[in-house]
Parts: structure tokens; sequence; C-alpha cells
């Protein structure tokens, strides 16, 4: 049976909400032009949140253990100790997904008040606890599996399952350095509302005519990333959407050099699908001025955690800032 992804996820959404399971959205966001191009830099209130929850999480443990013994002074060193790690971990997370915790894994066994339905037999379709937008969900594989190994035909597929119904964009962190916070193998896709990432952005600098497993470059973007024209979006169908997505990333990691090292897995990168482009670009390093710098950010909104961050952003002009964490 056929399922109608856009009911589906308000449905949950909606229950969500009401339950407390999932964290709502606030944003503020200001525009800036760079290079005759409008990017968005937003901050949302759910990364706050997430951070509070942390730290939350560390508190609550340091008082679990000095109920258990060692006085008053090594209780205060463990709850300064705890303090410190989650204010430490609250600069470095990434966005979007969870605690970098090895011993946490939501997508494993998802929270079911989170948790959409199947997408095919490898993946299963999750609200993002803590989400950049309305309708933000990652498919996660339901067996575990490193983020870094190289994508498969399925990961393509689960994409290709939404953005052929829904449109919007797909976005994949490989690894810690590109913004990912989950081991756990897992894309995400956001619906193409106002003010979402959108690869639409960069579409007028790409050329226009160019054939299926084409590549291109962006003359904006100084890093080294690699456009590939491919077959994906509303009314695509499936099977063809995900064989050309997955040719499209095959093509792309040739072209960037994005080989596999010790346990088959791949170097740093970003990965976003959408408009019938794939991007993909090689990272060196996850922060700008502490701004987590994920996939997201390279379909031209850029997230902060603080207000603050907007101007740290506005100082260098938003290329600078992603062209920072490149090559």
């Amino acid at each position: 049976m056929r399922t109608n992804w856009i009911e589906a996820i308000d449905a949950r959404s909606a229950a969500a909400l009401a339950s407390g399971a999932l964290v709502p959205v606030e944003a503020e966001q200001v525009e800036m032009d760079d290079a005759g191009m409008r990017f968005i830099v937003r901050w949302v209130s759910s990364l706050a949140a997430k951070d509070a929850s942390r730290s939350a999480a560390a508190a609550g443990g340091a008082a679990e253990m000095a109920g258990k013994g060692g006085g008053v002074q090594g209780a205060a060193a463990r709850a300064e100790g705890a303090g410190a790690e989650a204010a430490r971990d609250a600069k470095t997370v990434a966005i979007p997904g969870g605690p970098r915790d090895p011993n946490f894994n939501p997508f494993l066994n998802p929270d079911p008040e989170l948790t959409v339905g199947p997408v095919g037999d490898a993946h299963v379709a999750i609200l993002n606890k803590f989400p950049l937008c309305a309708r933000h969900l990652v498919l996660a594989r339901r067996a575990f599996e490193e983020q870094l190994l190289p994508l498969a035909r399925s990961d393509f597929a689960a994409l290709a399952a939404l953005m052929g119904e829904a449109g919007g964009i797909g976005l994949y962190n490989g690894g810690t350095a590109a913004g990912a916070s989950q081991r756990h193998k897992h894309v995400q896709w956001m619906p193409d509302d106002a003010g979402n990432a959108s690869l639409r952005l960069f579409v007028p600098g790409l050329p226009a005519g160019l054939a299926e497993q084409g590549v291109a470059t962006h003359a904006a973007l100084s890093m080294r990333h690699c456009f590939v024209r491919v077959r994906c979006g509303r009314g695509e169908a499936v099977e063809d959407a995900a064989d050309s997505l997955h040719a499209g990333f095959e093509r792309a990691r040739a072209e960037l050099g994005l080989e596999a090292g010790e346990g088959g897995l791949l170097p740093p990168f970003n990965l976003l699908a959408g408009e019938g482009w794939l991007l993909a670009i090689p990272r060196s390093r996850e922060h700008f001025e502490g701004i987590s710098m994920s996939a997201v950010c390279f379909g031209g909104t850029l997230y902060t955690r603080h207000r603050e961050q907007i101007e740290a952003i506005r100082a260098v002009g938003p290329l600078r800032a992603l062209a920072a964490v490149g090559y």
C-alpha cells in the first residue's frame, strides 16, 4: 500500500507535538546577499532546546553519581566536570541529530511517537526530534551501519520515495567533520517550503543543457565541490531516481577522489540532492566561528544555535563561511 507521506508526517507530527515528544520550532532569520545570490541565516529554537536537554542529562548523571557516594567534594567535582563536558558538547554538537554519545543510538529502536513508518525494506522514516523546520525527517537504516560507509542505492531509494511525491531536498552528513552527530547510517529530507534549504539557489549558475550524469562546478563556490546532473524530484519514479542518484554519487566520488580508507569508510563530505542536481562537498572541519556547518547550510540556509552567531556570518559573508569548512 502506497504511503501518502505528507499526510503521515503531519499526523505523526501533531500527535508528537501534543505529547511533547517533538520539540516545536521557533525561528528568526535574516537575508544576506552574496555574489548575487540571496542566502538565509536562521536561528532556530530547537537547537537551543537540544543543548538544554543535553546539559540537563549531564547534570542528572552527575547527581546520580553523587548519590552513590564519594563525599561532598567528590560529588562537586563530578558535577563540575559534567557541566564542563556539557558546555563543550553544546559548542560542538552538529545539526541535526542527537547527542554524540557512542552508547546512544536513537535510530536503532526509534521512539514510536516519532516514527512515521517504513520506507522500503531497509529504512524507517523518523521525525527529527529537534527539527530545523516542519516535516523534517530522518531516513535511517533499520540495521546499524556506519555513517561513513558509502551510500547505497537503497539510501537513495528512500530519498526518492519522499522526493518523488513531495519534492524537497535530500541531505547527508558524512562524518563528524561534515556535521554528523550519529554513527548510525541515515539520510535526511526537508520539504520545499519558503526559507528551507534548496539547490535552486545555484541552478542559474549551472549549465542548463547538461546531460544526465554530466558534472559541473559553480563559479561562486571556491571550495572543492562537484555538481552532477541527475533525475530526482517530484513526479520522478522511485526506481529511476534511485538509479540516477546512486550513479551521480559514484560520479561525484570519482571526480572528488573520495576513496574509502580503513574499514571501508569514506573521508568526511556532505551531499545534497534536489532540483535535478546532486552536490557533493569534501569537508576539512565542522565549524566556522563555533557554528556547526552541516549539509543543509550548503543549500542556502545557514543555521545557528545562538542569535549572536548570525553576525559572525554577516561579517565575512555566507560564501566565505561555507568555503572555510571545505578545501
